[in-house]
């Protein structure tokens, strides 16, 4: 079994908290027997290759709430592939001021935008106590030269990172703040589907800053913006939680 790579911090991270951001505890990661396999595994992957995978991916951490996996300029090391909760991407403009630029639910990887540079270009860090599964890099690769599967798996992931990139700019660039939050919600709506979850009950995870940053628009146009949603009879809110009324009139929007 490969030894994993542990998570790199730059010093001056390391220095500014005594307390490490994610957990030393450890799991064994089977991809076997993981509810998110589906959304994971590689295609046509075959049985005698399974334990390959098993063996590359063979730990799991806890990441708690509000805590980072990865920092802004940090080595990358590793990919990772969120095994339950989620978590969030930023990026820090030059003023100190944080943009969220993605949300991370489970079977989701994380990671890739460390490969370009060997650095990490934004920080993860967790809207809720959550698990990654850790794949360490140059394994990964090697592994990639023996199945043709997880090459391709690789290949469509780092696509779907493009095209959802891609998709974001057009909801910054072209869309109302309406629009902006009514394809959030059927966003979120659809990947909960993906996942087993209910469709039209579910808890955001982010807060409505979060929302706001993620969007483009400011904290109290994302309040504003729910409460009329709310009172036209598209959805039902209480805090976090979000009952969706009329999936047709969300999506005309």
């Amino acid at each position: 079994m490969l030894t994993p790579v542990a998570l790199s911090q730059s010093a001056a991270h390391r220095s500014a908290r005594a307390v490490p951001s994610v957990r030393a505890g450890r799991d064994a990661a089977r991809c076997s027997t993981c509810a998110m396999r589906q959304l994971c595994m590689p295609q046509g992957l075959r049985a005698e290759d399974l334990p390959k995978l098993e063996a590359l991916i063979c730990n799991a951490r806890t990441v708690r709430r509000g805590e980072a996996l990865y920092r802004t300029g940090d080595p990358f090391d590793n990919l990772y592939a969120v095994r339950s909760g989620a978590l969030k991407t930023v990026m820090a403009h030059r003023l100190g001021r944080e943009q969220v630029t993605g949300l991370k639910l489970a079977g989701e990887p994380l990671g890739l935008d460390g490969i370009s540079t060997d650095h990490h270009a934004c920080s993860a860090v967790a809207l809720e106590d959550s698990s990654v599964c850790i794949v360490p890099y140059p394994a990964l690769k090697r592994l990639c030269r023996e199945i043709g599967s997880m090459q391709d798996r690789l290949h469509k992931l780092m696509g779907d990172q493009i095209v959802r990139e891609a998709k974001q700019m057009m909801v910054l660039g072209s869309q109302s703040a309406d629009e902006r939050v009514a394809a959030f919600l059927v966003d979120v709506s659809e990947r909960n589907a993906q996942r087993g979850y209910s469709s039209n009950e579910f808890n955001l995870r982010m807060t409505r800053e979060e929302m706001g940053s993620y969007l483009g628009i400011t904290l109290e146009t994302v309040s504003r913006t729910l409460s009329r949603f709310q009172k036209r009879g598209l959805i039902d809110t209480q805090g976090k939680f979000i009952r969706i009324v009329d999936f047709d009139g969300l999506r005309q929007l």
